[in-house]
């Protein structure tokens, strides 16, 4: 779990655009593959920004698609109200191509969507003209690097030339976006890998002696088996839920989060997508936030609303910083409008100078 994939069981993924540097997270493993050429497509799984962080750190394509288009058959639960199935690739037309293939319906799990996925083979025709595409400029305020915001104003210049229309939209409630994931995804997660006990499910600790008992057995099997940021997000969600707490925390946060649903919801009255910045900043150095989880939970800044909300996103390529890291272009949607999203990514990946940018690591 988190935004960095240092806390992988297997170490941490290194930036294929600079190997001192994280990937983000969790799927960074996923995108750095795509990124170094190593495949030209990878699935990740994203709960809170998962997909779409990684794809903006290691400059690919991630997609997020709207809660219930793809089946989570199969799935390691972590938070089963926000986790979604996506593709990382290098084009929009790829990831495109990809999610026709996942996308549709599933006996084996009662939330995924009955509604037949689109013809998605159709979508490039690179025109925006008319489309209208929301800013919350309010949330773009504090907290965002300098290039980061250059470079989506650049991106959001490119798609205006192409015809479509750009306005400010308010989402007063986003302010609270992370708060609440922090709060529904850890109970979640809690309850979810209640299961991962070494009598079900996965790792079994071997106990000295045979009047060891079925206590010391669990608490060895979870502590062994656990990394750091797993175990914390455990203990917060196991405090939200606990008695006294539940009604404070977690059904409080329930109550907000459709606070900003209701926004976006009113956004789509006026507009086709919604347009931030993926991350607030490049991608920082391996270790750099490891001992801050605070910093490490503000990046998810723009992410975690479309998890929430269970609406589709998307993350864009949007160009290099000076230090040549990527930066991440974001657009939310309607319910179950990928098709959107993807042809505004088409329009934008057309004139993008930076398409035939390649990591240093590229294979």
């Amino acid at each position: 779990m988190g935004s960095s994939t240092e806390h992988s069981a297997y170490g941490p993924t290194r930036n294929p655009w600079a190997l001192d540097r994280i990937p983000g997270g969790s799927s960074g493993g996923a995108a750095a593959a795509v990124a170094a050429g190593q495949a030209p497509a990878s699935i990740g799984t994203d709960t809170g920004g998962s997909i779409r962080q990684p794809a903006a750190l290691c400059g690919v394509v991630g997609l997020k698609p709207t809660y219930g288009r793809v089946s989570r058959y199969g799935l390691l639960a972590f938070a089963s109200s926000l986790d979604q199935i996506g593709p990382l690739t290098w084009t929009v037309a790829d990831a495109a191509a990809v999610l026709q293939v996942l996308a549709g319906p599933d006996p084996r799990d009662a939330t995924a969507s009955t509604e037949p996925p689109p013809d998605l083979s159709r979508l490039f025709p690179g025109n925006v003209r008319g489309t209208r595409i929301g800013v919350p400029r309010v949330a773009l305020a504090d907290g965002v690097d300098p290039e980061v915001l250059d470079a989506f104003g650049a991106a959001l210049a490119m798609l205006s030339d192409r015809g479509a229309e750009v306005c400010d939209v308010d989402l007063p409630h986003m302010q609270y976006a992370v708060p609440v994931y922090y709060l529904v995804a850890p109970a979640e997660a809690s309850s979810n890998l209640a299961r991962y006990d070494g009598v079900r499910y996965g790792h079994r600790a071997k106990l000295d002696g045979a009047a060891a008992g079925v206590s010391e057995m669990y608490a060895r099997t979870r502590s062994e088996g656990f990394g750091a940021e797993v175990k914390r997000r455990i203990m917060l969600g196991t405090y939200a839920l606990s008695a006294g707490y539940y009604d404070a925390y977690y059904v409080h946060a329930q109550r907000v989060r459709s606070l900003i649903r209701n926004d976006f919801d009113r956004a789509f009255a006026a507009v086709d997508a919604v347009a931030m910045p993926t991350t607030p900043t490049p991608a920082f150095r391996i270790g750099e936030r490891i001992d801050d989880p605070l910093a490490m939970y503000l990046g998810d800044v723009f992410t975690v609303s479309a998890n929430l909300t269970g609406l589709p996103a998307i993350s864009l390529p949007a160009g290099l910083t000076q230090a040549r890291l990527p930066i991440g272009f974001q657009l939310v949607g309607r319910p179950f409008d990928e098709a959107t999203l993807l042809r505004i990514g088409d329009a934008l990946e057309r004139d993008a100078p930076w398409s035939d940018e390649r990591p240093p690591a590229f294979a």
